[in-house]
């Protein structure tokens, strides 16, 4: 049954910030935090506590973050994550810049992922604040992968549980950032191989890590039961039951944790332009 796995939400059980439950399985709106500034230890705790409870954390009524404040905040989670195709922002090589206008030929993100999962060790969680917004759209979506994975049946987690599948990522950065003076030559094309059901370093739990962006191919099964079997996962996991979307306001930033959520990018707002900062956190192996 789609949906068993979720829970109520809890009221905010924090003294230093307001964590308001977005939905009853994902996310938190976050209160009384100011990113501009460093943020103090014992409130960095309880942002702590609150991404590993909540997978995604919006925190709200922000002013722009300066990017080296940014970078600061980030490192504070663990060694940051470089992108191996992306533009990076001018003189902060650990930022990526999100942008998309009237004349891009992409806007990142259209399809569900787990950012860079085709890496060896992919990212622990992104954050990004949006500084331009379109007058409506831009909507982001986020899908619960804990769930995904309790909402299996027993004999399935069974067939999954010592199976692993291919990343790759030729097929999405080759030629993706032309247009932004990225040649392909200059860019780096990673290919990883990671469990299909991997066990959160932090909280313990199993979550589902597949993605029809980047996860290719079952190891050891032929093409056919490969793409029957991811193709359900795929479908499985996007469910809309697992889903929130969350709408931007100037200066939200959001962060989110790539082990154990997925997400999706709506380019609905075309030719209107959206435009926002990234830092990306280092993880580790999955297993």
């Amino acid at each position: 049954m789609i949906g068993n796995a979720l829970v109520a939400p809890q009221a905010n059980t924090y003294e230093l910030i307001d964590a308001k439950p977005f939905a009853p399985n994902l996310g938190a709106e976050v209160y009384g935090v100011d990113l501009s500034q460093p943020v103090p230890d014992a409130q960095f705790a309880e942002i702590r506590d609150a991404f590993l409870k909540y997978q995604v954390l919006f925190f709200k009524d922000q002013k722009e973050i300066p990017p080296e404040q940014h970078v600061a905040f980030g490192k504070r989670f663990g060694p940051l994550h470089a992108h191996p195709a992306a533009p990076t922002m001018a003189g902060h090589p650990e930022i990526f810049e999100i942008h998309a206008t009237k004349d891009s030929k992409i806007a990142n993100g259209e399809f569900w992922h787990s950012d860079v999962s085709c890496d060896d060790t992919p990212p622990l969680g992104t954050m990004l604040q949006i500084h331009i917004v379109p007058p409506c759209g831009g909507d982001t979506m986020f899908s619960d992968m804990y769930a995904a994975y309790d909402d299996l049946s027993d004999p399935m987690k069974n067939m999954l549980a010592d199976l692993k599948a291919l990343h790759s990522s030729e097929h999405i950065y080759k030629g993706r950032y032309s247009d932004r003076g990225k040649a392909d030559a200059d860019i780096d094309c990673p290919q990883a191989v990671h469990p299909i059901v991997r066990t959160h370093p932090d909280t313990g739990r199993k979550s589902l890590f597949v993605n029809r962006t980047f996860t290719t191919k079952i190891l050891g099964l032929s093409d056919r039961e490969s793409d029957t079997i991811l193709n359900m996962l795929f479908e499985h996991a996007e469910h809309i039951n697992y889903q929130i979307r969350f709408r931007w306001t100037l200066n939200d930033m959001a962060f989110w944790d790539n082990r154990c959520c997925m997400h999706r990018a709506i380019w609905d707002y075309w030719p209107a332009e959206r435009k926002g900062r990234r830092v990306t956190v280092k993880g580790d192996k999955p297993v």
